[in-house]
């Protein structure tokens, strides 16, 4: 379930090998990609598995759980959409993966490395983001 519209930030680039994220991001999924050849799992998605070369793989869907691997607090230059100060995690998947994503429902100085997070969705004007908060 995705909360009230935002508003619009910049959009992402999108390709072939990721359309599956923003389209499942869009349906409240967090989709990963994965082989088919050897199960490895990835992100950011690609053509080719980096593990054993393949080109065929589908998605799996995650379980939105995770940890702050690292963060930065994004002050300067302020971009339009944004809230400040923006909160920029290095999220480690409960899966395996890591992916970079907004913190939200936190200040900085209370966020804490190792600290357990839960994938959320947020409409921005359209654009349907993951965004991870402090598990409760």
């Amino acid at each position: 379930m995705t909360s009230p519209t935002k508003t619009s930030r910049p959009r992402p680039a999108q390709s072939a090998d990721t359309s599956f994220f923003w389209e499942g991001a869009q349906r409240g999924e967090l989709l990963i990609q994965h082989c088919t050849g050897c199960g490895a799992l990835r992100h950011p998605p690609g053509p080719g598995c980096p593990t054993c070369g393949s080109l065929e793989w589908d998605t799996l869907e995650a379980s939105g759980r995770g940890t702050v691997h690292s963060y930065a607090v994004h002050h300067y230059p302020p971009i339009p959409g944004f809230e400040y100060p923006n909160l920029v995690g290095l999220i480690d998947l409960d899966e395996g993966v890591r992916l970079i994503s907004n913190i939200a429902g936190i200040g900085p100085r209370d966020v804490e490395i190792g600290m357990a997070v839960e994938v959320f969705f947020e409409d921005f004007d359209g654009l349907v983001l993951p965004q991870f908060r402090p598990v409760s």
